[in-house]
């Protein structure tokens, strides 16, 4: 891209916005070049970057070129017929319509209604959530409302400088690689100034354009949720003292509600962290998978004597927890953890019950620990290994569904604390996470059972088994040059990690085991141990999985600290 010239054109042309237009002025050659050198990219993911003036950035333009790409796409294919299409046409008057829903962070209800403006000015029926509410609301409302597809405005767990533009097909599932290529072709045959259809927002709600979702809509995803309990007639203790902190995000509303409504009323909010504010003056990274994110949580689980924490991510498709040890201290559990516990609850009250479906699945991420195929396993149930993304989650989903088995679905998780219980949505779930991880909770407290103590149960039944995350950020063109560099290094040959013998690489880029092709490397090491090396689609980090099987943790650390210390060759 000549990003000199398209700078320019923005400095004539992107007037719209005067908070663009002063950055546009202000803008040295160096933050010129970042912010145009590229397109912001469109994927799976659909978009995500930092907000801010440019080609490469979150801002009015960029979300209303995506949303004419997105257009252009369901019109073009608005006759489709087939039940295999990605996106097929359910409602009434049979033309497309969207659902669009929006985060707590900055600028995303403009760039929900600016989305909204986009598809009504090109004869589409938007349905919008009148106040902004979690991912999986969307996901429950574009199957809910029977729509052509949906668009939630997030960046989920990124830093308040983040924003994003996620795209839903027509079965609540995130669209996936053939999708989002046809997407990205419409959307680069335009003109970012010249080829946008906009029309005023007010005007198209007054028209019916633009409807905003009915309460209605929201209470049957909560009583949906309810559904996918595993108690079966069984005692639990409600009455925990539960911490919660929704992160300044979306899931006050919807958590809170479903687990009063189900008997869990000791809740303490997070007073400092309960009304949505994308500037998260407490937590700046408000990823539940990091320490300091769970902190607050932690000081008011420490005065309250609560027995739980739970916190939510922004867009409340992620749960992290913190529960008492035998000691009396509280315990971070890891997303792997929860989603081992998960698993082996569900797992086990299905069948205790006679509940489990003739052919059970469990489906997870190439990423995410290999100990929860060998719980799933003890219970007679398949794992679905699928690419790191839970839109392949939702993807396995709607292929059971297809084929008339969607009731053998089980369990879906994924490392990175996102689970979904059920296939009433298509992607990972914080409010239903959450109402599973309390009944889970109470089932356990009910019978004198710590969770740690249920999970040092299923270490001494399968081996112990440490997993960690390691990310290695690459800021900028260089440094997406420089993550390319490494992996190609990665590809070159390694027979060793760690002091662990490489016994089997398996290179995800050739579309192995028929999935999609991916920029992922999977080394199974010996001794049971792996490593998962992928560049990350939403930031500009190389992300390195390390799972570690061992006799105890002090073993496994040991193992672990050696393969990061290994590392340093490949990344440094």
């Amino acid at each position: 891209m000549d990003w000199e010239n398209e700078y320019l054109r923005w400095k004539e042309h992107a007037t719209a916005d005067p908070e663009l237009t002063d950055e546009l002025g202000k803008m040295d050659e160096a933050e010129i070049e970042d912010a145009f050198y590229r397109d912001l990219a469109f994927g799976t993911g659909g978009l995500r970057g930092i907000i801010g003036a440019g080609t490469n950035r979150m801002n009015i333009y960029t979300v209303a070129k995506a949303s004419q790409g997105l257009a252009d796409y369901l019109n073009h294919t608005s006759n489709a017929t087939s039940a295999a299409d990605l996106f097929t046409y359910n409602n009434s008057s049979g033309a497309p319509s969207v659902v669009i829903g929006y985060d707590s962070r900055l600028k995303s209800d403009l760039f929900a209604r600016t989305t909204a403006s986009v598809l009504a000015a090109n004869g589409i029926q938007v349905n919008i959530w009148p106040a902004l509410l979690p991912v999986p609301a969307v996901s429950f409302a574009v199957r809910y409302l029977r729509a052509s597809a949906g668009v939630m405005i997030t960046a989920s767990h990124n830093p308040a400088q983040y924003n994003g533009y996620k795209v839903y097909g027509v079965d609540g599932c995130q669209i996936t690689t053939d999708a989002a290529a046809a997407i990205l072709a419409e959307i680069e045959k335009l003109d970012i100034f010249v080829d946008v259809k906009i029309e005023d927002f007010n005007a198209g709600v007054g028209t019916g354009k633009i409807r905003y979702i009915s309460e209605n809509v929201l209470t049957a995803f909560i009583e949906t949720v309810k559904k996918q309990s595993v108690l079966f007639g069984d005692e639990a203790d409600r009455d925990a003292v539960i911490v919660y902190s929704p992160l300044n995000g979306t899931g006050l509303v919807p958590v809170t509600r479903i687990l009063r409504e189900t008997g869990y009323t000791n809740l303490v909010i997070v007073k400092e962290q309960e009304e949505p504010d994308g500037n998260f003056p407490t937590c700046p990274y408000p990823n539940p998978e990091v320490r300091e994110a769970m902190a607050l949580g932690l000081e008011y689980a420490g005065r309250n004597n609560a027995d739980l924490v739970l916190a939510t991510d922004p867009d409340c498709d992620r749960v992290g927890i913190a529960v008492k040890d035998r000691h009396g201290k509280y315990a971070l559990l890891s997303g792997n953890e929860t989603g081992i516990l998960l698993l082996d609850y569900i797992c086990s009250q299905r069948v205790k019950h006679g509940k489990m479906p003739a052919d059970p699945i469990m489906i997870k991420t190439v990423v995410t620990t290999d100990l929860g195929e060998r719980i799933a396993t003890h219970y007679g149930v398949t794992t679905r290994n699928v690419l790191t993304g839970f839109k392949f989650i939702g993807e396995q989903i709607g292929l059971l569904e297809k084929e008339g088995k969607e009731d053998s679905y089980v369990f879906g998780f994924e490392e990175s604390y996102g689970y979904l219980i059920g296939g009433y949505v298509r992607d990972k779930d914080g409010v239903g996470a959450a109402y599973l991880i309390c009944e889970m909770f109470g089932y356990y407290r009910a019978r004198g059972i710590r969770l740690t103590d249920r999970l040092h149960e299923i270490y001494a039944e399968y081996d112990y088994c440490l997993n960690t995350l390691h990310s290695y950020e690459f800021e900028g063109s260089s440094g997406n040059i420089r993550m390319k560099e490494i992996m190609e290094c990665f590809r070159g040959g390694v027979e060793s990690i760690g002091g662990k013998k490489v016994l089997t690489v398996l290179d995800y880029s050739r579309g192995l085991g028929g999935l999609p092709r991916s920029d992922v490397l999977k080394y199974l090491l010996e001794d049971g141990c792996s490593m998962v090396v992928r560049p990350s689609g939403t930031e500009p980090k190389l992300k390195i999985y390390i799972s570690v099987c061992a006799k105890d943790e002090v073993e496994a650390g040991k193992t672990e600290a050696e393969i990061v210390n290994a590392l340093k060759t490949f990344i440094l």
